[in-house]
């Protein structure tokens, strides 16, 4: 179980990792304006700038004005990826304490429970990349194939691609922790289970002890080990 676990963990770091670099990627959709090979300028676009450049080299870019001027997608896309991420930062830290392997967490069950919460995180940090960038994925191709949009068109991005790839990272490892959990709690359900039986039968050997001394005539010995059973002198007068 510990294996698969450190297999959602680096899964769900890489994840991560890629869903960051996406986000802060200025290339979410481009376009290319060429008359000829010298000539050629590149368009392109990501969350937070606009950006061109030209063959020679030379990359100008500048941040949106203001965020009440953007398109409604832009600012949901934000919201999106800037909530995959943190989560996933959340996600890490509980997958760390979690996971069978740590020395820090309590109990088998209370790691169990962390490393469920840990995968959920996972998952949902997934959804909420992979919705962001299929939305934008879905506007370029609606714009691109629409006769009757005449301003200017342009394709996806590799910010997209990426983003699209930490997604299914952080998805399969949150899989992972749910599978991985399935041992943890059926063994802790074994172990509770063993205890309740270890002590119904101390229980009834020792209630069945005292009915068999009954039967014989036979008074129990009283424990007075109990403060209850501590007698003054004058107890039986």
């Amino acid at each position: 179980m510990s294996f698969w676990q450190i297999v959602a963990l680096l899964a769900g770091i890489v994840g991560l990792g890629a869903t960051i670099g996406a986000t802060v990627s200025n290339d979410w959709k481009s376009t290319s304006r060429a008359s000829s090979v010298i000539t050629a300028t590149w368009v392109f676009q990501g969350l937070w700038m606009n950006c061109a450049g030209n063959a020679m080299g030379a990359v100008h870019c500048r941040q949106h004005h203001t965020i009440f001027k953007l398109d409604g997608y832009i600012q949901v896309c934000r919201g999106l990826m800037i909530a995959a991420i943190c989560l996933g930062f959340f996600a890490t830290a509980c997958a760390l304490v979690g996971m069978k392997c740590t020395k820090i967490g309590g109990s088998d069950l209370i790691k169990a429970r962390i490393a469920f919460f840990a995968g959920f995180q996972f998952f949902i940090s997934g959804l909420c990349s992979l919705s962001a960038c299929s939305l934008y994925a879905h506007r370029i191709t609606s714009e691109f194939f629409d006769p009757m949009f005449m301003a200017q068109k342009y394709e996806l991005g590799a910010a997209l691609f990426i983003g699209w790839g930490g997604s299914a990272l952080c998805i399969l490892g949150g899989l992972v922790f749910f599978l991985s959990l399935s041992e943890g709690f059926s063994k802790s359900q074994s172990n509770a289970d063993r205890r309740r039986y270890v002590y119904s039968a101390s229980y009834i050997s020792s209630h069945g002890k005292s009915q068999a001394q009954l039967a014989n005539g036979k008074r129990p010995p009283p424990d007075y080990s109990s403060p209850s059973q501590q007698f003054d002198k004058n107890a039986y007068v």
